[in-house]
């Protein structure tokens, strides 16, 4: 049905008023308003209205206001589907055939969901994981730490009911992918998900807080790679330009928002096995096909992306303007860069986490160095000293894990490794910090004398931490599903634990990132399908609930006017609700200039 208002205003003083109220061009396809009302016809407060393109590769979403009202701007045309979503209820679908720049008045009411079974399997991950009953905090938190690092436990595809034994074949799984859990708690962990993930449904209501900033807000999605992709990070460049690493397949997916066109480039080959330095270990073939495993992204200011190779032990150059690429080889025993970032001086830093290290690369003169962190404790040295002898080892033997059975976690658990994780730089001083995931330590490496010293914090699992503009560090409590400040004037720390959406569950934050202009923190709250924003300001938390269920959101990084953007990462992808990764970026008032631009229509 054609909006009627549409007609009162000429092309061109829509576009004059649009220029007024600093609104983007409407030269876009199909628009709808409307409002979402719940099963009793009072307003959906806080519903997501989604549009999918024709293709259905890609999709734009907003909240509804107190009101229930909605209002979206799309470049889509043809048939197009839209969808209301919000927690509790079941979703209600439209198809609307759509011609271009057409105006359509769409109303939608929510249905209640029709069994308990349907209500249970709409919940996200953290209502199910909430249901295991531990018998020892040392237990859960060993689950929380190793169990939920890769992807979201507790969705539709991992908590089928499992007999002991096929749950011990899992985890061992797990182990390929270096879950580091003792012999013993493989036995436990496997009596308690066969125990309670037994099919039957959960009883709970989610709360996402809906707030009128939320209605302001407008998320967009694309689908980028395939079932067995493994999008590891994504990052803006400075093209506009969204790059993301596929960690399984050697590829790098590049992704322009303008127009949705993706491209792909494969990264070169290399005399190694599938799955590098690591063949050793049970990868999950098909998902790793790969020998680089392509991690973390950062850009020099020659245009220029680094790339860190997880499982080459390598760091690479792609060049956006010749596509080429250019390999680095890190030298000694360094195991598994991870996450990189680039000073103001274009050196390139990154951590080794399963070797204990740090690497500089400075791109001028070709010079790599790699610092040795301190150990942390006997057991941590030995484990530095014999895990890289014990995976050259494992690699004689493919596809096996050897190098698990000899490993000293095995008695004493995953804090006997360092693991040295996220790393940024201060913009006050240059100095270079980072995160010791399983030591629970900080540290800072003075980028001159290279002296190091470090902090312990006070909750456990700091991830992927990040600076704000005035030299403070934000850091995600993975392990405890808290936020971390930590000022390095005074060395004091201040936390907040994230609230959960229901009582008695828990969050697992991976990353955050800093949108600088305004101080607020962007976090990933991968248990619970949402990204969380929180403001130092408040010191309050707010909740954008994700599209998409079992989303799973790694690094951010923030697009020149202000969208931050991440990718869904979740390994398996064929365990995300689409079967596919995708890219999503949120943009914080987009909702409120398509309220704006449609009510000038």
């Amino acid at each position: 049905m054609t909006n009627p208002a549409r007609g009162r205003f000429t092309r061109p003083l829509r576009v004059a008023l649009a220029a007024a109220f600093m609104l983007p061009s409407l030269a876009l396809a199909a628009s709808f308003t409307g409002t979402v009302t719940l099963p009793d016809g009072k307003p959906a407060f806080g519903a997501m209205v989604t549009v999918f393109n024709a293709q259905k590769s890609a999709r734009q979403t907003v909240y509804t206001a107190a009101d229930g009202s909605y209002a979206i701007r799309t470049p889509y045309a043809g048939s197009l589907d839209v969808r209301a979503r919000l927690a509790n209820y079941e979703d209600t679908k439209a198809s609307v055939e759509s011609a271009a720049d057409a105006a359509h008045k769409l109303d939608l009411r929510l249905p209640p969901f029709a069994s308990k079974e349907s209500a249970s399997d709409a919940l996200a991950a953290s209502a199910h994981n909430a249901r295991l009953g531990w018998s020892s905090p040392s237990d859960r938190a060993a689950f929380v730490s190793q169990c939920n690092y890769c992807h979201q436990l507790g969705n539709a595809t991992t908590r089928a009911p499992r007999s002991h034994d096929l749950w011990l074949d899992t985890i061992r799984k797990m182990e390929g992918m270096l879950a580091m859990v003792t012999r013993s708690q493989k036995e436990r962990f496997a009596d308690v998900l066969a125990r309670d993930f037994d099919g039957k449904p959960v009883h709970t209501r989610h709360d996402y807080g809906a707030s009128g900033e939320l209605a302001r807000a407008k998320v967009e999605e694309w689908l980028v790679g395939d079932a067995m992709s493994f999008i590891h990070d994504l990052d803006v460049a400075e093209d506009g330009l969204l790059y993301g690493t596929d960690e399984g397949h050697d590829l790098l997916w590049v992704l322009d928002p303008k127009d949705g066109r993706i491209d792909k480039y494969k990264q070169p080959d290399i005399d190694l096995p599938r799955a590098g330095k690591f063949s050793g270990m049970q990868l999950p073939i098909g998902v790793f096909s790969g020998k680089h495993g392509p991690h973390s992204m950062a850009q020099t200011s020659d245009g220029r992306i680094w790339i860190t190779n997880a499982l080459s032990s390598t760091i690479m150059s792609f060049d956006p303007k010749s596509k080429r690429f250019e390999t680095y080889p890190v030298p000694g025993d360094a195991l598994y860069p991870h996450t990189v970032r680039v000073d103001a001086n274009d050196i390139v830093w990154f951590t080794i986490v399963a070797s204990n290290q740090l690497g500089r690369f400075d791109p001028k003169t070709g010079t790599m160095t790699v610092i040795r962190l301190p150990h942390n404790g006997f057991w941590r040295w030995v484990n530095d000293m014999l895990f890289p002898t014990l995976l050259r080892i494992s690699s004689w033997f493919p596809d096996r894990s050897l190098l698990l059975e000899f490993s000293d976690h095995r008695f004493l658990g995953y804090k006997v490794l360092a693991f040295p994780y996220g790393i940024d730089v201060n913009p006050k001083d240059g100095s270079i910090w980072y995160a010791k995931l399983y030591a629970s330590k900080i540290g800072r490496v003075d980028p001159k004398t290279m002296e190091v010293q470090e902090f312990d914090t006070p909750l456990r699992g700091p991830r992927r931490p990040r600076f704000d503009r005035d030299g403070i560090l934000w850091i995600p409590a993975f392990d405890e599903g808290a936020l971390m400040r930590f000022d390095p004037a005074t060395a004091k720390f201040e936390s907040w634990k994230i609230p959960g959406v229901a009582p008695g569950e828990y969050e697992t934050p991976y990353a955050l990132n800093v949108w600088r202009p305004t101080g607020d923190i962007w976090m990933s709250a991968n248990n619970s399908d949402r990204v969380l924003r929180f403001s130092p300001a408040t010191k309050t938390f707010m909740s954008y609930p994700s599209p998409t269920r079992v989303t799973f959101l790694r690094d951010f990084s923030f697009t020149k006017d202000g969208r931050v953007c991440s990718s869904q990462s979740n390994l398996p992808a064929y365990a995300i609700e689409d079967q596919r990764p995708s890219y999503l970026c949120i943009d914080p008032t987009g909702g409120e200039r398509d309220r704006a631009a449609l009510a000038v229509r």
